[in-house]
């Protein structure tokens, strides 16, 4: 078992400023936290840096004109509007464009390692920039590393990619590049765009012409918590990524669904984030020889939330799982409230007990989460010769 683990103090360059919700603190913390669980040090693990992506490597999901205007903004700090730079959610630093493509060329590097057999799976935490657009910037991303990724696998001769979201926002970027293209499964569980940015991923956009199905989207009501966001994932991702069948899978695991994030709301404990990581890996060793690459994305309950979920995602990527009720290390606890000035967690979960009711145990109407499933079991399933109310 081999596991690379992207950990380079070069990525915390990617800094919109220290009012930001993306807050570089965010990787700090949880590189400290694996680290001081030991996670980094087993001997199936190896850490490795991050290059910057070339402009060759982001003109795959990007457009020339764009890249140079990322590059001109973080040079001059002046606004782009048309470019979606300088906005509330993009402000201009300096060296915005090299941070991005650090981004992109630790997603891009690591996926064609575990390509090539180099690794069975890859972790960036860094990554997982969903939002960005092959023309402009959107929701805190300027390159978007998973799609980039994606495109690198397909160029290396992958056949199938599936891609599964999980983070709160629905993953349109990525959705949005391989719209048309069948050779990509693009799987988004987010909150519905009623009541959240970026305000898409609804069940009927399910693909383009030549790839109807590739599209899926389960868009869930605020307030979701544990039970009914589980078995949103466990009743239409499965089954799909099964039928699918792709030589590699790609997940972003942004964990803004927390009950604690500032920008997001939904109600998803630690616990459950983690049993869907699990999902996710087993399914890679299961329908992909194991070629798993996993990001990062969103996550804005920076001391509390992010860095314990994101060391579970390095722990299951290393089969060296954390338990739930493993104390948090005293010394991250005090390091923690040094920065933060308050309690930081005992645990490593929170104890949520949940039973999770399987789709085959029936669908109920008048339930809000299950209406949202069946749509996106409607919208997709048949096109993969699957069976919207019993497969």
């Amino acid at each position: 078992m081999r596991v690379r683990v992207v950990w380079a103090t070069e990525l915390l360059g990617y800094d919109f400023g220290p009012h930001h919700p993306m807050a570089p603190l965010r990787l700090e913390m949880t590189w400290r936290l694996a680290g001081d669980l030991g996670l980094v040090e087993l001997d199936q693990v190896e850490l490795v840096g991050a290059e910057p992506a070339s402009d060759a490597t982001i003109e795959r999901v990007h457009t020339a004109d764009y890249v140079a205007a990322v590059r001109r903004a973080g040079s001059t700090l002046q606004a782009d509007p048309a470019h979606g730079l300088g906005t509330e959610d993009n402000p201009v630093f300096a060296g915005m464009h090299e941070a991005a493509a650090r981004i992109v060329g630790a997603s891009v590097d690591q996926a064609l390692a575990v390509w090539r057999g180099d690794a069975d799976h890859a972790v960036n935490l860094a990554g997982g920039m969903h939002h960005a657009m092959a023309d402009h910037a959107s929701g805190f991303c300027l390159y978007n590393d998973a799609a980039a990724a994606i495109s690198a696998l397909l160029d290396a001769g992958a056949r199938r990619v599936a891609y599964v979201d999980v983070d709160a926002h629905h993953g349109d970027g990525v959705e949005r590049t391989f719209w048309d293209d069948p050779r990509v499964l693009t799987c988004s569980i987010h909150e519905s765009g009623h009541s959240l940015f970026p305000g898409t991923g609804h069940p009927g956009d399910h693909g383009g012409p030549s790839a109807r199905g590739h599209a899926v989207n389960v868009p869930l009501p605020a307030g979701t918590s544990d039970a009914k966001w589980l078995r949103a994932v466990e009743s239409v991702v499965p089954a799909l990524v099964r039928r699918f069948a792709p030589d590699v899978v790609v997940s972003q695991h942004g964990c803004d669904a927390h009950a604690l994030d500032p920008l997001t709301n939904l109600a998803v404990s630690i616990d459950a984030q983690r049993r869907v990581q699990a999902l996710v890996h087993d399914l890679a060793h299961e329908v992909a020889g194991g070629r798993w690459l996993a990001l990062g994305g969103g996550g804005y309950a920076v001391a509390r939330v992010v860095p314990r979920v994101w060391t579970h995602l390095i722990g299951i990527a290393a089969h060296a799982p954390v338990p739930l009720d493993a104390p948090v290390p005293e010394v991250w606890r005090e390091a923690g409230e040094r920065v933060f000035g308050f309690p930081m967690p005992t645990l490593m979960g929170e104890g949520s007990v949940v039973r999770v009711r399987d789709w085959s145990e029936g669908y109920d109407p008048a339930d809000d989460v299950d209406r949202a499933i069946l749509a996106a079991r409607n919208a997709a399933f048949a096109w993969h010769d699957l069976d919207p109310l019993y497969d």
